[in-house]
């Protein structure tokens, strides 16, 4: 049986020879006129870096640097210094970009446009990406040899803080969007986004503390069972059961959803609570709300659900989602305590899988949302 042709290696020696990956891509980025700060330069640390146009290894001590040291995964930018916000990073000229209109061929897609065309709109740039990453001689090369090879998943697909935007030079401009202290890495963000999303689109995780937009989820079902648990005669289990169809009506819950909680609120509170609110009310006056077809007053007399306003719940409201909350920590495999200490002992966590290391800062991420929640319904 044929074995599977081997993606070709596009590392290789660029002015003078230096098989460094790094050095090769720093070449590359003053040939193509990709500027950076003065405050950038080609070494730091120890470790190359990206340098610019008019970097220069006699430049000043260096402000930010690119290096595989102190970053979330593979390659990052670290601030080697202070970088204040507004403060320029580095400008990308549109010239330098891979585009299906700036690939080697450019003229064959533009020919083939109609015949190439798709709901998505992605097939040109997807050919002109496959063209470029198999041609021994592409201008993109040094680029490509930073990419990580298929079965490695360790390189992160984008930078979380800085946002780039356009400029009238036709060119890209990073440019800080907020102080970056010494010794953080500098991301460009793809928008908001829990750690269960990180590694399913991008293939890492945000250590944690470090990700303020981290959630944890309830699974809606689970709140029914949680319900269904306080139920004694099958006259309660079967108002359960006609609670949970009224609310599917409003289209509130549904046999597959989520009730979403962050570390600061509850981002589907809406749902969350006129779920609490029908599952906890007496009987009669669910049934005069069935009546009014879930119309009637729709005020929320417990404010807004945040996390700091979880305690002031009604108790039945704080009973049925502390209930939900143990059901839904029932889930993982191992519990809080057992992942606290494998984050805490340095050497046992140093001898985890790459993919169990994030494996493990999602669910404890989450875990410890989970327990927060569990001591604010307490």
């Amino acid at each position: 049986m044929a074995t599977q042709a081997k993606r070709p290696r596009v590392a290789g020696p660029v002015d003078g020879g230096d098989l460094d990956p790094v050095a090769c891509f720093l070449s590359w980025c003053r040939r193509v006129g990709l500027e950076l700060s003065p405050k950038v330069s080609e070494r730091a640390g120890g470790r190359r870096t990206r340098g610019g146009a008019r970097a220069a290894l006699t430049s000043p001590p260096a402000q930010v640097a690119v290096s595989r040291q102190g970053t979330v995964a593979g390659y990052g930018m670290v601030a080697r210094e202070s970088v204040q916000a507004g403060e320029l990073l580095f400008v990308v000229p549109r010239a330098a970009l891979l585009s299906q209109h700036t690939c080697s061929i450019g003229g064959l897609l533009e020919r083939e446009r109609v015949a190439l065309q798709s709901q998505s709109g992605w097939v040109p740039l997807l050919l002109a990406l496959l063209h470029e990453l198999q041609a021994p001689a592409s201008r993109w090369r040094p680029y490509f040899a930073l990419w990580p090879e298929l079965g490695r998943l360790e390189h992160p697909m984008f930078w979380h803080g800085p946002s780039f935007s356009l400029s009238p030079q036709n060119c890209l401009r990073m440019v800080a969007t907020q102080p970056i202290p010494k010794g953080h890495e500098i991301f460009n963000t793809y928008g908001q986004m829990a750690n269960w999303q990180l590694i399913h689109m991008y293939g890492f995780v945000e250590p944690y503390p470090d990700n303020t937009d981290d959630t944890a989820d309830i699974q809606m079902v689970t709140v029914r069972e949680a319900a269904l648990q306080g139920t004694k005669t099958e006259a309660e289990r079967h108002l359960v059961y006609e609670r949970w169809d009224f609310l599917c009506k409003l289209e509130m819950v549904g046999e597959e959803g989520a009730f979403v909680i962050g570390r600061e609120e509850v981002l589907t509170e809406e749902e969350l609570t006129t779920t609490l609110k029908v599952l906890c009310m007496p009987a009669e006056e669910f049934r005069e709300l069935k009546d009014q077809d879930g119309g009637g007053d729709d005020k929320r007399e417990e404010g807004s659900l945040t996390i700091t306003n979880i305690p002031k719940l009604k108790a039945s409201w704080r009973q049925l989602l502390q209930n939900s909350v143990l059901l839904t920590l029932q889930t993982y495999a191992t519990d809080l305590k057992t992942d606290q200490g494998l984050l805490s002992n340095k050497e046992v966590y140093a001898k985890l899988s790459w993919r169990e290391q994030q494996a493990l800062q999602v669910r404890y991420g989450q875990k410890m949302i989970l327990h927060q929640l569990l001591e604010l319904t307490s």
